[in-house]
């Protein structure tokens, strides 16, 4: 990264940077696609289970629900399925790129605690991705069920992997809000009193954004991602009070 005397950069010199971050991004959501490439088959059968399993089979060998269409649906197919996994397995390195080139403009001791943040990030929007994966099965079984007995539902499997991921990625990205309020505490940004004061407009902010970008649409699903949403919204503000505390008592 190169810097001028002052210790500033430029604005090609930004451009320059952001390209050799998301050039390293590609470089390893490429490596973790190829994982996805290889065990695709597995991945296939993990991803039809939910919709199998309604139709009482386990694989997609008598599963006669899901489909791929056209000549070139198999191989675009496989595709999405190995950038998919390659985007979401990233997640750290993807996650350490953004913090890498935000780093720069820091000061030594916002530095420390954006790493903070990167640290906490990580296991957080790992957790809401696998929560978000536990729920398919549920959310599967009651959308699909609204579909009437003398009906066959035939569901084409490049739709069902965007509802999949985006079920994925929601819950995944949804799980760091309370790391970028708490992020924003430490950085002297906001208080715990700013952030727990409007906490109804909070709460049903976060419902209004569980059923805009739920996937699914069900009150169900809905609630499985707005519940926990809130306990740590909550937990988030409890935790910037007590680094209030601890930093006005420091400054006294």
């Amino acid at each position: 990264m190169v810097k001028n005397p002052q210790g500033r950069m430029t604005l090609i010199e930004h451009f320059a940077e952001l390209r050799t971050r998301v050039f390293k991004l590609a470089i390893f959501i490429s490596i973790f696609a190829i994982f996805g490439w290889i065990y695709y088959d597995k991945i296939l059968n993990l991803l039809a289970k939910p919709v199998c399993t309604l139709k009482g089979s386990t694989s997609l060998e008598h599963c006669g629900t899901l489909y791929i269409n056209g000549v070139l649906g198999p191989i675009d197919l496989k595709f999405k399925i190995s950038i998919i996994l390659g985007v979401i397995v990233a997640s750290p390195f993807w996650l350490y790129q953004i913090w890498a080139f935000i780093s720069p403009a820091l000061h030594k001791k916002e530095r420390r605690n954006s790493l903070l943040f990167l640290i906490a990030a990580i296991p957080f929007f790992s957790i809401g991705s696998y929560i978000g994966y536990r729920i398919l099965p549920f959310a599967v079984k009651v959308l699909l069920g609204f579909t009437p007995s003398n009906i066959e539902n035939l569901i084409k499997f490049d739709d069902y992997l965007n509802f999949v991921s985006q079920l994925i990625l929601v819950f995944g990205i949804a799980f760091e809000l309370p790391v970028f309020l708490s992020a924003l505490n430490f950085a002297g940004v906001l208080s715990g009193n700013s952030i727990l004061r409007p906490w109804r407009f909070a709460i049903f902010g976060i419902m209004i954004f569980a059923a805009i970008f739920t996937p699914t649409g069900d009150p169900f699903t809905m609630l499985l991602l707005a519940f926990p949403l809130i306990v740590l919204y909550l937990l988030s503000g409890g935790i910037s009070l007590l680094n209030d505390r601890r930093r006005s008592k420091r400054s006294e």
